[in-house]
């Protein structure tokens, strides 16, 4: 499967207000059909969250019947149709929530958030600004595929719902508009310097000497059970003093670690825990550390686990190496044509589950055998990935595993996998990665505030009337 780095990770709007509560409703007006509890979210390229059905309909003919301007924005009028249709949904979303702030004030949030995206839509229709229709296509697939209906269901429970599937469309058009109109009058414009990342990597490295003390330590584990009889502790303590003469002989920690430690890191890491702040190590470690210089050894040293020899890889006061969580799965692809739909994909993935689950059949051999991906011959081995090197949809269902689970078969812009998580680790970043990073931190800093600046002047410009 291809590997891409979606520059969409953080394309959530957001407008500062006085009040949590008008954050709370920016937040949930970022798409026009409200996401049930239960359900997943899937971001499209160049899209904001993909909407999904909601649960119930407004009262489509008491809103018409009470209809009027309630203000106008350039002198193009927002209805009390349109925010009592908006407030609705959003009270629906926050009754899920347990949350029921007061109806009068959500109003006037509400309202103030239609004013700033009518100004928003007005000024992307004088620049021109405006989705490709294949992207509102996708849009309205996409919302179709995560309800898991086809294009006909899908309006038919739009109709079953009273809602009007030309509103409906039209709603995710003004999302991708306004996505379209912040990527080019705020987001293309903010740079990030190598001074600026510089000068972020300071001041963390500041704040971190004031911080606790940080370990790396590795350690053997010989683990004792509950129910270990003196003798049987005898032999075991025996074997980690073999293991603590093995390494003040000269020979390779890791080595070591992978033949006789019991812990799970030793066969990922060497038994190495990885730089951490003392708090986060166990106190039995950080006080035989405290004498030892970098590349000493002690022990054995007794727990309720076990027997322990540790060495102290290196000590430091600063801040430690960004790392991130990484994953290491493996899939079967198959991609739809014309000889083979997405439910008959879904079928036959749904059967290689069974067969794997029953000890009919070995993922790998599944994998080698039908993937049709690269990975193939790899019987589908992914090998490790960081965070944002998948697609998003693909990611939020393998995120959700633990190692060794397998997913149900799983729908995605390439075709239909299923996905098995092998292992999962904790990994430094290399310099550049870590550069890298901070890099989309500081520019993410510099979007945000850009963009609130942005929508003051886009609403401060416009003329905004208000009716009774």
């Amino acid at each position: 499967m291809t590997k891409h780095f979606s520059p969409f990770a953080s394309a959530g709007l957001s407008l500062r207000f006085p009040s949590a509560l008008s954050a709370l409703v920016v937040a949930l007006t970022l798409t026009a059909w409200l996401l049930p509890a239960s359900a997943q979210t899937l971001r499209l390229p160049g899209a904001p969250r993909a909407a999904t059905l909601p649960s119930q309909a407004p009262a489509g003919n008491q809103l018409r019947a009470a209809d009027f301007i309630v203000a106008v924005v350039n002198s193009e009028p927002i209805t009390n149709n349109e925010v009592q249709s908006r407030l609705l949904r959003i009270e629906q979303q926050l009754a899920r929530q347990g949350t029921t702030p007061p109806r009068e004030q959500l109003a006037r949030e509400v309202l103030e958030r239609l004013i700033v995206e009518r100004a928003q839509l007005q000024l992307a229709r004088t620049l021109g600004v405006r989705p490709e229709p294949a992207a509102v296509e996708q849009a309205v697939a996409t919302v179709a595929r995560q309800n898991q209906l086809t294009l006909d269901e899908l309006k038919r429970r739009l109709a079953a719902d009273g809602m009007d599937y030309t509103r409906f469309r039209s709603d995710l058009r003004d999302e991708l508009t306004l996505v379209r109109l912040r990527e080019r009058e705020v987001d293309s414009q903010v740079k990030v310097s190598e001074q600026e990342i510089d000068q972020f990597l300071r001041e963390r490295e500041a704040q971190a000497q004031s911080g606790p003390e940080l370990l790396n330590i590795a350690q053997i584990l010989v683990a004792v059970p509950e129910t270990a009889t003196p003798v049987q502790v005898n032999v075991l303590q025996a074997k980690a003093e073999r293991a603590l003469a093995r390494l003040r002989a000269g020979e390779v920690f890791a080595r070591v670690a992978t033949e006789m430690s019991d812990a799970p890191e030793a066969a990922a890491s060497g038994g190495e825990l990885g730089l951490r702040p003392a708090e986060r190590l166990p106190t039995l470690f950080v006080d035989a550390a405290r004498d030892l210089q970098a590349g000493g050894l002690a022990g054995p040293l007794r727990s309720g686990a076990g027997f322990h020899v540790i060495k102290l890889i290196e000590k430091k006061r600063g801040a430690a190496a960004i790392s991130v969580t990484q994953t290491r799965a493996r899939h079967i692809l198959l991609r739809l044509s014309p000889e083979l739909s997405e439910q008959a994909a879904k079928d036959k993935l749904a059967d290689f589950k069974r067969r794997i689950a029953s000890g009919q059949a070995e993922f790998a051999t599944l994998a080698r055998e039908n993937s049709q991906d690269g990975s193939a011959k790899d019987g589908g081995d992914l090998g490790w990935a960081s965070p944002g090197m998948f697609v998003p949809e693909f990611e939020q269902v393998m995120n959700q595993l633990a190692p060794g689970q397998v997913a149900d078969p799983l729908v995605s812009r390439f075709g239909v996998h299923l996905i098995e998580v092998l292992q999962r680790r904790d990994a430094a970043l290399t310099e550049r990665e870590q550069r890298e990073t901070v890099r989309n931190i500081v520019r993410e800093r510099k979007i945000e505030e850009a963009f609130n600046q942005w929508l003051q002047d886009v609403r401060g410009r416009a003329y905004v009337e208000f009716r009774n």
